[in-house]
């Protein structure tokens, strides 16, 4: 896989080149809406660095090093923090917020503040926007100030506020509505992102740590892998679902669904075999 790695481009020149933009577009709510679609369905969210417990650093160059030169996908930390530089760049009344994820378990559940996303105000109107949550990112910004249901690029998504300062992102799933997570406006540092991103990518607790977690959109489509479990999640059809029995598959996998250049480790193939071992020899 090639990336455009022209040394007069900046990297938000080539962040916009890779999202299909010759020149900078305006900072309108049309372009939010279409940078994010664009972002979700270009870049991966990918965990490959926390499966071989390599560091995970977060200061802008070395995120835009990994992502835009070397040609890998991220997460939350990561993700969020490149698409907030580029709106900031573009003339965006945009910064960051942080929030506690919650899928999987009760709504109201109070745990870790291990998710990172970005506030935006346009024209007075608030509103959330968000490339870096996996499998169920939203492909559009979401208003905030409003309870209604909402439709995206993919599924209806809703936010409810509890009236002391939370909100809880939901997304409407097979007729279930989910809770994503939930968040608050206060301002972050960068020392919060940093404590954050330590825990994801360091803890033992971690989900990240020693796992493989990979999702990618496409129009209509949700590509997802959690370590050999594949998904493919269609607008307008039953979800795909299998289980990948070969590491030589996984790598494929990884690269051409996902869009992902891969690390030249040698320690990733013994770490996608073991994945494969353990999620084969459960019950």
């Amino acid at each position: 896989m090639s990336h455009p790695t022209d040394s007069r481009l900046t990297h938000s020149q080539l962040y916009l080149q890779r999202l299909g933009y010759a020149s900078p577009p305006p900072p309108t709510l049309e372009t939010l809406q279409a940078l994010q679609l664009r972002h979700v369905c270009t870049f991966a969210f990918e965990s490959v660095s926390t499966l071989l417990h390599r560091p995970v650093p977060i200061d802008l160059p070395s995120v835009e090093q990994k992502i835009l030169l070397d040609g890998r996908g991220g997460y939350c930390y990561e993700l969020n923090q490149m698409f907030l530089a580029l709106l900031q760049e573009l003339g965006f009344d945009a910064r960051g917020i942080t929030g506690r994820v919650v899928l999987g378990g009760p709504a109201d559940a109070h745990t870790a503040r291990t998710h990172r996303l970005s506030l935006v105000t346009l024209e007075g109107v608030r509103y959330i926007t968000d490339v870096g949550f996996g499998g169920m990112v939203p492909s559009s910004p979401l208003q905030l100030d409003t309870q209604a249901q909402q439709a995206t690029a993919h599924e209806p998504y809703r936010l409810t506020f509890d009236g002391q300062g939370s909100y809880t992102l939901w997304v409407l799933v097979a007729g279930e509505w989910r809770g994503l997570y939930v968040f608050d406006l206060q301002v972050q540092a960068a020392i919060d992102y940093e404590i954050g991103n330590w825990y994801v990518s360091t803890h033992p607790d971690s989900v990240f740590l020693g796992q493989l977690k990979a999702a990618r959109l496409a129009p209509g489509k949700r590509y997802t892998l959690a370590n050999a479990h594949y998904a493919v999640h269609s607008l307008d059809g039953p979800s795909e679902k299998c289980v990948i029995d070969s590491a030589d598959e996984l790598l494929a996998l990884l690269q051409e669904t996902f869009g992902i250049h891969l690390p030249t480790d040698p320690k990733l193939r013994e770490a996608l075999s073991g994945l494969i071992m353990a999620n084969t020899a459960e019950p």
